[in-house]
C-alpha cells in the first residue's frame, strides 16, 4: 500500500436502487471484504449466496420503528469516523469494541420518484431517508480513510480499483466524497422545495436547487465559456427527459432553444389541431397551426424563412413522415415532438447532425412550478408563468367588436406572446404568425420590427401587399402611448389583444377608436426577459 491507499477490509452497504448490487457485492466478496448491510439489501445479499453480517450485530440493536432506526449508532458511525493511525481515536473504538467500517456503499430512500410519482404528505414524509444521509456526510468527511459511494454508475471503476491495486486512492475516496456531498444537497434541496409548497411557504427563508448531471457540455453559449446540462427530480415530459433518437449530442444553446419551443407548442393542445413552433435564440420565428402538421409547420416557416435556417423545430403532435421530408428541406439544427413514425424517423436518418427528441408527451402549460437565474451574489426565484389565455378574461374596451376569426387569432397571439422576449409584439392571421417583434427597448420598435418582418414574409412568397394586412396583433404587456398601437394600425392589423393597465389606456382605447379596430384588454402581462 501506498501512504494515501486504503485497503478494503469491511464495507457497509444499504441500498434502496438495487441496480448492480448482487454483482458488485460478489466482485467484493472474492477481494475479500467482509459485508455488512441491513433489511432489504441484507435479504437480496443473502439470497444471492453472500455471506453477510446483518447491521443488527454490529449494533447490537434490530430494526425498529418500521426501520427508522437502523444505523444510528455508534459501531456504524464511529466505525465510519474513526480516524485511522489516531491513536485516541483507536483507543475508543478498541475501548468499546468498534470496527472500523472502510467503505460505505449507500443510495437514498427514492423520495424524489416519490413524490413525482404524486404521493401524498404522508407517504412523502417516510420516504424522508435520515440514517443514510448521515452516514454518508459522515463517510465523505472521513474520506482520508474511507471510501463512500452513492451511485451504481460507480460500482465498476471502484471494484476495478480495489482488484487491482488492493484498496482505494486518495484521490478516488475525494471524488466519492464531493459526489456524495452533492448527492445529499440535491436530495435535501428537492426535500425542502417540496416542504416549502406543501405547507404553501411561497418564500422561505433559505432555498436551494439541485440537478443529476445529463450531459457534460463541449461548452456553453460561447466557447470560452464552460457548461453542463443537469436534470432535477421532476418528471414533466421536455428537454430534460426526452430521449434522443439520433444527431450530435445537444449543445448549450440546443438544450435552450429546445426547452423554449416545446413549452411554446404545449401552449396549444394536440387535440384542438396540429401546431408548429419554430425557435432561434430563444425567440419564436413561426407558429403556426393547421388541418395537418404539415400545413402548420409550412405556415410556421412563411413567417420567417430565414430566420428558420439552423432553427428549432417543435410538433404538439406525432412526427409523420410529409412533415419531416418537409422540415429536411432545410438545415434544422433540433426536431421534438411527443412521439415519431418510423418513417419519419427514417427520412431524417439520412441527416446525420439533426438531432431528433421524442418526450413522449406534452408539458402541462398551467402547471405550477419555479424558476429561477443567477445575479451578482444571489439568485431570483419566481413562480413559472403559467397563466393561459384560455384562462383569461376578455374584456373589449373599443367600440368595435372583434369577429370570431379575430377573437382566435388574439388567442393565438397572445399565447405566443408569452413565449417571446419583452418587448413583444405578434402579428398572427387565420392562426399563423406572419410578424414578431422580439426583445426590443421600446414597444414601438418591436412594433415596427414584426411589420418589418411581415414585409419581408411576403415578398419572399411573392405577394406584394404585407402579410399584416388584415392580423391581429398581440402584446405581452400594455402599450405605454398610442405610438405603438399606432404602428400596428399602419402595417395593417385591425385588432389588438393587449393587457391594459396603462395611465394612458384612455389615450390609446381613443387611439383604437379612431382608427377602426377592436381591442380586447386580458389584464394578464406575460413579459419575458
Amino acid at each position: 500500500m501506498t501512504s494515501d491507499r486504503r485497503r478494503i477490509a469491511r464495507a457497509l452497504i444499504s441500498v434502496s436502487d438495487k441496480q448492480g448490487l448482487v454483482a458488485f457485492a460478489q466482485g467484493l466478496a472474492a477481494a475479500g471484504v467482509e459485508l455488512v448491510s441491513t433489511g432489504g439489501t441484507h435479504r437480496a445479499l443473502t439470497g444471492a449466496g453472500l455471506r453477510v453480517v446483518e447491521v443488527a450485530e454490529l449494533t447490537g440493536f434490530p430494526e425498529m420503528m418500521d426501520g427508522r432506526v437502523k444505523t444510528l449508532h455508534p459501531n456504524v458511525h464511529g466505525g465510519l469516523l474513526a480516524i485511522r493511525e489516531n491513536p485516541e481515536h483507536e483507543a475508543a473504538m478498541l475501548a468499546h469494541d468498534i470496527k472500523p467500517i472502510d467503505l460505505l456503499v449507500v443510495n437514498l430512500y427514492p423520495f424524489e420518484a416519490t413524490v413525482a410519482a404524486g404521493a401524498d404528505y404522508a407517504e412523502a414524509v417516510e420516504n424522508i431517508d435520515i440514517g443514510g444521509p448521515a452516514m454518508i456526510r459522515g463517510a465523505a468527511k472521513n474520506h482520508n480513510d474511507v471510501a463512500v459511494v452513492v451511485d451504481p454508475d460507480d460500482y465498476a471503476s471502484l471494484l476495478q480499483e480495489i482488484v487491482a491495486d488492493g484498496g482505494t486512492s486518495l484521490a478516488t475516496r475525494k471524488r466519492l466524497a464531493q459526489k456524495a456531498y452533492a448527492r445529499t444537497a440535491v436530495y435535501d434541496a428537492a426535500i425542502s422545495n417540496w416542504m416549502a409548497k406543501a405547507i404553501g411557504d411561497e418564500t422561505p427563508v433559505y432555498r436551494a436547487f439541485g440537478g443529476k448531471l445529463v450531459q457534460a457540455l463541449r461548452y456553453g453559449e460561447n466557447p470560452h465559456q464552460q457548461a453542463a446540462f443537469y436534470a432535477t427530480g421532476e418528471r414533466e415530459p421536455g428537454v430534460a427527459t426526452a430521449r434522443q433518437l439520433q444527431g450530435k449530442p445537444l449543445s448549450y444553446n440546443n438544450v435552450n432553444d429546445t426547452d423554449a419551443a416545446i413549452g411554446l407548442a404545449a401552449e396549444f393542445p394536440a387535440s384542438e389541431g396540429p401546431a408548429v413552433v419554430i425557435v432561434k435564440h430563444a425567440n419564436p420565428c413561426g407558429v403556426a397551426k393547421g388541418a395537418t402538421l404539415v400545413e402548420a409547420y409550412l405556415a410556421a416557416l412563411r413567417c420567417d424563412s430565414v430566420s428558420a435556417f439552423g432553427g428549432i423545430v417543435a410538433l404538439n403532435g406525432r412526427l409523420d413522415a410529409a412533415t419531416a421530408h418537409e422540415i429536411a428541406k432545410i438545415f434544422t439544427e433540433v426536431i421534438v415532438a411527443p412521439e415519431a413514425d418510423d418513417e419519419a424517423i427514417a427520412i431524417l436518418g439520412a441527416k446525420k447532425n439533426l438531432r431528433l427528441l421524442v418526450t413522449g408527451g406534452m408539458p402541462d402549460p398551467r402547471a405550477p412550478g419555479l424558476t429561477f437565474r443567477p445575479v451578482g451574489g444571489g439568485f431570483l426565484v419566481q413562480g413559472r408563468d403559467n397563466a393561459v389565455v384560455a384562462d383569461l378574461p376578455f374584456q373589449v374596451v373599443t367600440k368595435r367588436q372583434p369577429t370570431e376569426q379575430e377573437l382566435a387569432d388574439m388567442r393565438f397571439a397572445f399565447a405566443v406572446a408569452k413565449h417571446v422576449k419583452s418587448n413583444a409584439i405578434i402579428y398572427a392571421k387565420h392562426g399563423a404568425t406572419v410578424g414578431i417583434g422580439a426583445g426590443q427597448m421600446s414597444r414601438v420598435d418591436s412594433s415596427r420590427t414584426a411589420a418589418w418582418k411581415a414585409m419581408d414574409a411576403a415578398k419572399a412568397a411573392g405577394l406584394s401587399e404585407s402579410l399584416a394586412v388584415g392580423s391581429v396583433v398581440a402584446s405581452d404587456a400594455f402599450f405605454p402611448f398610442p405610438d405603438g398601437l399606432l404602428a400596428a394600425a399602419e402595417a395593417g392589423a385591425t385588432a389588438v389583444i393587449q393587457p391594459g393597465g396603462s395611465l394612458r389606456d384612455s389615450d390609446v382605447i381613443a387611439a383604437a377608436d379612431a382608427a377602426g379596430l377592436a381591442m380586447v384588454f386580458t389584464g394578464t402581462r406575460h413579459f419575458r426577459h
